[in-house]
């Protein structure tokens, strides 16, 4: 293994062939990263490495959930959805995106940001919950009807304000990092006090885009100007979700900020979150989280 490719030992979670599967998949993503960047090896390269990759994923996911059972771990079923999640929505959705572009510069950022940001927060708060290291992070899976009806809310919000249509990338992101993104975190608070916050990361190329329409000029920097119209956006977009899912109206906005990516990765290693979802524009990746 290369000095570059050293390995974090915070990535072991004492189970030899778990161990050696993180490794390996980890060592797929840094050479996918060297193809990427390597303008000689073409697309022919980056796909092989990338067929390579999802392959190997899916076996790893196959011998750890028989190895969950192996043991009875009691997070088998929330565990195995998560494994499902990415096997069949994330990544086909990923793959979709690169055929779509002729693997793009960007669609293969967003396809090693994602996997990358994926393998990392998925073995330090699940895999390491196998071995007893930590406790479970997802302790109620939150897919069924009301997922559902989110999605869709979303989705028509989006076609609504953005003239978009949207894909699902993913029912439990974890925070990933699909590029450079504006990120806000609303707090909302309800007469009896409760607290709702919702956290947005709308990739730079989607914002600018709509703020360009609603300007009718375009705009290829994000300036205070762009950042302002980008936050009231989110906040019309949560209102509209609201008014979509049917939503009592008790919740008044309470405050609105900005967030970096290290606070937003943050957040998602500090507790679970009842929805997360990732959507794929065509135009920009875009993240919908809630904490209730």
């Amino acid at each position: 293994m290369s000095k570059e490719m050293e390995w974090d030992e915070r990535f072991n979670i004492g189970v030899a062939s778990i161990d050696k599967a993180h490794r390996k998949l980890f060592l797929i993503v840094h050479k996918l990263i060297h193809l990427s960047n390597d303008e000689n090896n073409g697309q022919w390269a980056c796909a092989e490495g990338i067929k390579y990759f999802k392959s190997y994923a899916i076996e790893h996911f196959a011998d750890e959930e028989a190895y969950m059972k192996s043991i009875g771990y009691q997070g088998y079923e929330i565990h195995k959805r998560l494994h499902d999640d990415m096997r069949f929505k994330t990544l086909p959705a990923l793959e979709k995106d690169l055929k779509k572009t002729d693997y793009s510069q960007e669609s293969m950022q967003h396809f090693i940001g994602i996997c990358l940001g994926w393998l990392t927060a998925h073995i330090i708060i699940e895999d390491r919950a196998i071995a007893g290291l930590i406790t479970n992070k997802w302790k109620k899976d939150y897919t069924g009807e009301d997922t559902t009806i989110l999605e869709n809310a979303l989705s028509v919000t989006i076609q609504e304000i953005f003239k978009l249509q949207t894909e699902i990338v993913s029912e439990h992101y974890s925070g990933e990092n699909f590029g450079r993104s504006m990120i806000i975190r609303l707090t909302y608070l309800a007469t009896d006090h409760t607290q709702v916050q919702i956290y947005m990361a709308l990739e730079e190329s989607l914002v600018l885009r709509a703020v360009s329409a609603v300007l009718n000029i375009p705009l290829n920097k994000m300036d205070h100007l762009v950042m302002a119209a980008g936050k009231e956006l989110a906040v019309r977009i949560a209102e509209q979700v609201s008014l979509h899912c049917q939503l009592p109206l008790q919740y008044q906005l309470q405050d609105s900020h900005f967030m970096t990516s290290e606070q937003f990765r943050q957040a998602f290693y500090a507790g679970a979150f009842d929805y997360s979802l990732l959507f794929n524009t065509g135009c920009g990746y875009f993240a919908f989280v809630v904490d209730v």
